[in-house]
């Protein structure tokens, strides 16, 4: 399954989460240095959240 963090494609496997996502797009560090994560529509998201095919997320 592709998703993208930040407008890159990030491939990850069916069922993983947010946390995932950041993880395989080496991101996850800036998360610990207090930046969120949100959906294409500006909405946050909890690193649990679940993903689904062509989503968008960001991290800010």
């Amino acid at each position: 399954m592709r998703v993208y963090v930040n407008e890159n494609p990030v491939d990850i496997l069916p069922g993983m989460n947010v946390k995932h996502a950041l993880i395989n797009a080496g991101i996850l560090k800036e998360i610990k240095s207090g930046k969120k994560v949100y959906d294409e529509w500006g909405n946050e998201l909890g690193l649990d959240g679940a993903i689904s095919e062509g989503m968008k997320i960001y991290v800010k």
